[in-house]
């Protein structure tokens, strides 16, 4: 089943998508409330609201499927690591791959499968990321804690399209004093078209646990990147749970895949080429993704907000004590 969240007539409404069109939960039901409720009770109620009405896809705006209460952003795809790091020379880095990687990126600034996307103030390296992410769901009512993967599997709730938009530039100047990413990463989060329920996509599973899903990102029409869901170094499930690890994981929490391999990012392409080949995203381009079995998002870059530039530090000295 498919869960969106979509804006109509200045309302903001939740339901089931079908062939037909949009299917309206009970006024004041939110996707993130079926989340919370599980997969059982969420796929019940989506098969109520499939005996309404339908709405029209093209009358609405799509909103980000959820509401999420946090982000985590995973490095799974060996491949897109090598391609970051090739500029430096470097291998990856052994710590790759001893555990699976995440920051928390910011909440607040998810948008929807449609909506235009800012270029953040200052950056001239605007880029996309092709992802796929999983939504925690609970399970019988309760979230989870130092999951095994095991049962985080049963947390699955559904997954959907994800594009880390990425100002480069910004990016690896803060990376650079050994924090972050921060501001080269909280401008823009896309998340859609919609939310679709892990069941759906069980058929796709191959014998190592992956789901083997096309991925392709285009720009302006031209393709740039494919790759396979598949070549995750870690399934999602043990991304829960390494999330959960020494704390816990809640409903509606989103945990993204990472940039995949072979042109998921453009980042990737300029570190093989050692050249901004192709140019970093300008306004009017209109980046495309399109993820098997789940479906496409498309935003257009649009012109951000001009603002100052950042003040540089100032030289502080190392006094120790207060001037008489």
């Amino acid at each position: 089943m498919r869960f969106a969240t979509w804006s109509a007539g200045g309302a903001v409404r939740a339901g089931v998508v079908s062939d037909s069109g949009l299917h309206a939960l009970p006024e004041g039901t939110t996707v993130l409330d079926l989340v919370r409720a599980g997969l059982p009770a969420a796929l019940a109620a989506g098969e109520e609201a499939l005996r309404g009405p339908a709405v029209p896809l093209d009358s609405v705006r799509l909103l980000p499927p959820l509401e999420a209460p946090t982000v985590r952003d995973f490095v799974t795809f060996e491949e897109h690591v090598e391609g970051m790091v090739a500029p430096s020379g470097e291998p990856v880095a052994p710590e790759w791959y001893q555990a699976p990687t995440f920051y928390f990126t910011n909440p607040y600034a998810l948008v929807g499968a449609h909506d235009d996307v800012p270029v953040p103030p200052g950056s001239q390296r605007f880029d996309f990321e092709l992802e796929v992410a999983v939504v925690v769901g609970a399970v019988e009512g309760s979230d989870g804690a130092s999951l095994t993967p095991e049962q985080a599997r049963d947390h699955v709730f559904g997954y959907t399209v994800l594009n880390d938009w990425s100002a480069r530039d910004l990016q690896f100047r803060e990376m650079a004093v050994k924090l972050g990413p921060a501001k080269g990463k909280d401008s823009a989060t896309t998340l859609g078209p919609w939310l679709v329920t892990a069941d759906e996509l069980e058929p796709h599973r191959d014998a190592e646990g992956f789901l083997a899903l096309d991925m392709r990102v285009s720009v302006n029409g031209e393709q740039i990147g494919q790759d396979l869901l598949s070549n995750m170094g870690w399934p999602f499930e043990e991304l829960i749970a390494y999330a959960s690890r020494g704390t816990e994981v809640r409903a509606g929490d989103v945990l993204g895949s990472g940039t995949c391999g072979n042109g998921g990012c453009l980042g990737e392409l300029w570190g093989r080429r050692g050249e901004l080949s192709p140019p970093p995203l300008r306004p009017g381009d209109v980046v495309e993704m399109t993820v098997e079995g789940i479906g496409t998002i498309r935003n257009r870059v649009v012109e951000g907000v001009e603002l100052p530039p950042v003040r540089a530090a100032r030289p502080r000295p190392r006094t120790r004590t207060r001037a008489a």
